[in-house]
């Protein structure tokens, strides 16, 4: 069966919303199939019904509509919707994926959209775009287009937003029939901070000389979750995770603190990594007046006008360090943490304003006891962004990947 363009959303409260983008997705020259949530009757049932869609989330439309619930309404259609998108990725047929409305057609389509494999054009035209769009996008690769108006209707302004978003996604699924002969080269996931970024750097520049593709995430979050999502799909054959700094943020209560699963997928898919400690010496927050107020005797940094930096503490470090050991110790993985002493960012070294010695014995103290005897421990006297640790980090990844085994060879320090 062919691929198709998928659409998913409420008809019965944007029957001609969706038919007119999907009237603009079919000119283009594209099929369409037309996932319908909604709830109550519409002129047009869809490609896969309600019915359908409602049975998939566990119950039937009728109790929906008995029930006149519209969260659980809207909890049951995600479901339902969830499940069938995930048929037919694992089916391939989905070329692409379009969706719109408010906070729950939002909900509903972002939540489908998260089953699409990373490349797979996916597009929402909703009232909540401008805002805080993480709760929807998450790690995936899901593009948002503010609607300005609220999605009532076909009108100029409308008619003009939708007939974009609807060409933007025809482009992308055609520009992916595009034939692009590239070397393929296996992708290396790293981890990176403003603060850590010469040792990335260094790193990075190894490992590409060595033949591999190395991917850069920020480390604010979703950054981190977005490296572990592409783990988890099959993307990623090794792993330098320098910068771990989002568990700072999830301890402290920063404002880049990622998921509880953070530091884990490498392990649980036998991936070959190297970890540090990367920024382990800050919490993250925005402009100085939302630090919180119990915090206000702690050492700040302004890194810039709308990030402040918050030096962690002698016992947040060792709890710190043993979180991190812990998450590493249950690896499936060849493994090896690398820790150096003389700082674990730019502003945690000699003459610094975040220079620790007791925050670092207190991190390495709770790394060693905590860290399971299989896993391979290397600690260098120089800080983090020093040439010597980047060598070290990208070369010990470089061992990993060749062996690909139980054991890894010990570094010649």
């Amino acid at each position: 069966m062919s691929k198709k363009v998928v659409l998913v959303g409420s008809l019965d409260t944007k029957e001609k919303e969706f038919l007119y983008v999907k009237e603009i997705i079919e000119e283009s020259g594209l099929e369409t199939l037309l996932i319908n949530t909604g709830v109550y009757e519409s002129s047009t049932v869809g490609d896969i019904l309600n019915t359908e869609v409602a049975l998939a989330g566990g119950t039937s439309i009728e109790e929906l509509r008995n029930k006149n619930d519209r969260g659980f309404a809207v909890a049951v259609m995600t479901k339902g919707a969830n499940a069938i998108v995930k048929k037919l990725v694992e089916d391939d047929r989905i070329a692409g994926v379009f969706g719109m409305g408010g906070t729950a057609g939002t909900t509903v389509g972002a939540a489908a959209m998260k089953n699409v494999p990373v490349g797979i054009p996916k597009l929402i035209v909703s009232t909540v775009a401008s805002g805080n769009t993480r709760p929807y996008v998450g790690e995936k690769d899901i593009m948002m287009l503010y609607s300005i108006v609220d999605i009532a209707g076909i009108n100029s302004l409308s008619a003009q937003i939708l007939r974009n978003a609807a060409n933007a996604l025809s482009g992308m699924v055609k520009g992916n029939s595009i034939t692009v002969v590239n070397e393929e080269k296996p992708m290396i996931g790293a981890t990176m901070f403003g603060v850590t970024t010469p040792c990335v750097n260094q790193t990075r520049e190894i490992l590409e000389k060595n033949g591999f593709d190395v991917l850069v995430f920020h480390a604010t979050g979703a950054g981190g979750d977005a490296m572990e999502n592409l783990i988890n799909d099959g993307f990623i054959q090794g792993v330098v995770d320098i910068t771990t700094t989002e568990l700072a943020d999830g301890l402290v209560g920063g404002i880049f603190s990622s998921s509880e699963q953070r530091l884990e997928a490498a392990g649980a898919k036998g991936i070959p990594q190297v970890v540090s400690v990367g920024a382990l010496d800050m919490v993250n927050f925005g402009p100085p007046e939302t630090v919180p107020e119990k915090f206000k005797d702690r050492k700040f940094y302004q890194h810039n006008p709308t990030t402040t930096l918050m030096r962690t503490t002698v016992e947040e470090n060792y709890i710190l360090g043993g979180k991190l050991a812990q998450k590493l110790s249950k690896s499936y993985s060849p493994t090896v943490v690398i820790f150096p002493k003389g700082g674990v960012s730019l502003l945690d070294r000699a003459g610094q304003p975040f220079d620790g010695m007791e925050e670092r014995q207190a991190l390495y103290t709770g790394i060693k006891e905590n860290l399971a005897p299989h896993i391979t421990f290397l600690e260098v006297e120089e800080d983090i962004n020093d040439p010597c640790v980047s060598s070290l980090i990208a070369n010990q990844l470089l061992d990993l990947l060749k062996t690909k085994i139980g054991g890894v060879k010990n570094a010649n320090l």
